[in-house]
């Protein structure tokens, strides 16, 4: 299929359908708070990633049973481009090869192609600024509660 990928419809909902054509009817899987699968438990950085971002995702409407695969993966090629700088940190952006001679260190190109993976699925999920600022939360998400308490004087 050629052209821009179709926003789901809970994402458009949240936009507050600014094209105000009529929704498709896609189907719409049960929300639900996923639990971390077991083999990312293991991971410290990908278990906590989970924890961060998954209560976020359901509170929004945007975590469902059909999710599960892609939230997977976001948190593991999170950790592993969070193992990756830190190998960066450790040896330096330049290494030596064989041949004593300077070379990029192969981190940077685990890094850089988790990073891909990574955004990829944020802007799927509403997780970049640019995407976040097209969705409008209704009101009872959206409370703040400094700007509730101005409005009661």
């Amino acid at each position: 299929m050629v052209g821009r990928k179709n926003k789901p419809k809970a994402i458009k909902i949240l936009e507050g359908n600014p094209g105000k054509r009529p929704l498709s009817n896609e189907p719409m899987p049960e929300k639900i708070l996923l639990s971390c699968p077991e083999y990312l438990k293991k991971d410290k950085i990908a278990f906590n990633e989970w924890n961060r971002i998954a209560p976020e995702l359901y509170k929004l409407g945007l975590l469902t049973i059909a999710d599960k695969v892609s939230l997977e993966i976001y948190c593991s090629q999170y950790s592993i481009y969070r193992k990756a700088l830190d190998e960066i940190s450790k040896e330096g952006l330049v290494t030596t090869n064989i041949r004593k001679g300077n070379k990029a260190n192969p981190q940077l190109a685990i890094a850089r192609e988790a990073a891909k993976i990574i955004k990829a699925i944020a802007i799927e999920f509403g997780l970049t600024p640019s995407s976040r600022g097209r969705i409008s939360l209704p009101n009872e998400v959206n409370e703040d509660p400094l700007e509730e308490m101005f409005r009661r004087g």
